[in-house]
């Protein structure tokens, strides 16, 4: 049963009557097929998890298409890449809008495929997991940036959000919300057999299951810290050359997000290595064992898997509204830790800015913290981006557990979570 709106649903609808198709991406189970349903309910729809009609498309396209006219829905439809040259042929000869409605679960081989036979024809859509906003009924679609502009629209549509870490602890799939008797450890093991170690395993091909599950685990470890090939290769026992490989297929399905590092030429110090985040806390959770919200909330992963879930808050913001991953958001590290005086001490304070939004010529720092009494200190790195040529620092923000909006400088507001 369809019972949660879904932001990108306008988006989509408007799309469809200017587009002549739509591939609409996302990992396994965020709720692509069901959208479609929802959204285009008297299109017929197919999947190619379906291994008898895989074999069949596979086969004879033509046949395949001329028993199923279009309009048409296809689900998975990276599964029978052959099926794309001949798309392009129809969308060819076709003046309508709205023929062929396409999902996927593997988005960069998808663009790929489009790039080489679709470029121009398609309209490319990102869905993710729920929402916090999606899950409390908020009416507003803007990506989050700490302007006064932003906060000024988004305090027209504040609401508290209850029970942060079960919602965290919980994840965003749908199906966990749609249906809420579902036992959590109950979904997320069939989650893992049924489709990781089903389609994200064929695609890695380990050599055992124990070898998958503790590369899994591995990675779900390391989620909000600056990916290191070589320790993870070293924990699984596979080469670095390997886990490169694998963490593409986990960035290519939807699994994990690798936000690249602001590299400006004056910033000489700085890492060059991507930050790997787990796109669903939930199965991050399951992965690393934390079974409670409340276990989860007092462990040694507490404080990154709070940033994990910002952050990808934060994304879907973006996709939500219509963009594209390719915007510009970004981390920086300087390598080291620094010393500074703070009320008379000194501290030594790390040299990390968790995240940058860079809108147009503005650079916003953000800083995430899972405390509830945030200082200036936490965002003393901030002032590194006064030096980046054409850009300007605009307003900066903590976002943290703080009860309400609070500047700490005139260019620094601690945000709470809702504002996001």
């Amino acid at each position: 049963m369809y019972s949660i709106e879904r932001h990108i649903a306008p988006i989509i609808e408007r799309r469809a009557k200017n587009s002549k198709a739509i591939l609409l991406t996302g990992s396994r189970q965020v709720g692509k097929s069901t959208l479609f349903k929802h959204v285009f309910s008297d299109v017929k729809q197919v999947t190619f998890d379906d291994d008898l009609l895989l074999a069949q498309v596979s086969d004879d396209i033509g046949l395949f298409l001329l028993n199923n006219p279009v309009p048409l829905v296809i689900d998975e439809v990276q599964k029978c890449p052959s099926i794309f040259n001949k798309l392009k042929i129809i969308l060819d000869n076709s003046d309508d809008y709205g023929v062929f409605f396409l999902t996927g679960s593997q988005k960069l081989q998808l663009m790929e495929e489009i790039s080489d036979s679709l470029a121009g024809r398609i309209s490319v859509v990102e869905l993710d997991g729920l929402s916090l906003r999606e899950l409390n009924g908020i009416n507003f679609n803007n990506h989050f940036v700490p302007s006064i502009d932003y906060l000024t629209a988004r305090e027209k549509h504040l609401k508290k959000y209850d029970d942060l870490w079960m919602t965290i602890h919980r994840g965003s799939f749908p199906e966990l919300y749609s249906n809420p008797n579902r036992e959590w450890i109950d979904y997320y093991q069939s989650y893992v057999k049924t489709y990781l170690e089903r389609d994200v395993n064929k695609l890695i091909k380990t050599k055992n299951h124990l070898t998958f599950v503790k590369f899994m685990t591995a990675v779900a470890a390391r989620t909000g810290q600056i990916l290191n090939f070589a320790v993870i290769a070293d924990q699984v026992g596979v080469s670095e050359v390997t886990i490169k490989e694998w963490i593409s297929i986990l960035e290519k399905s939807g699994i994990v997000y690798l936000l690249k590092p602001y590299t400006a030429s004056v910033l000489k110090r700085a890492i060059k290595s991507p930050k790997l985040y787990f796109r669903d806390t939930g199965l991050c959770s399951y992965l690393t064992r934390w079974l409670t919200p409340e276990t989860l909330q007092n462990g040694a992963m507490a404080g990154a898997m709070f940033e994990t879930f910002v952050i990808n808050e934060i994304l879907k913001s973006y996709t939500n509204e219509g963009r594209d991953y390719d915007f510009d958001v970004f981390y920086y590290n300087g390598c080291d830790k620094k010393k500074k005086r703070v009320d008379g001490l000194i501290e030594e304070v790390e040299g990390e800015i968790d995240l940058i939004i860079q809108e147009g010529e503005i650079l916003h720092p953000v800083e995430i913290k899972m405390s509830t009494i945030p200082k200036a200190i936490m965002a003393s790195e901030f002032d590194v981006l006064d030096g980046i040529p054409d850009k300007k620092r605009g307003l900066g923000a903590i976002i943290c557990l703080v009860d309400s909006k609070m500047y700490l400088r005139e260019n620094l507001v601690a945000l709470p979570i809702w504002y996001i």
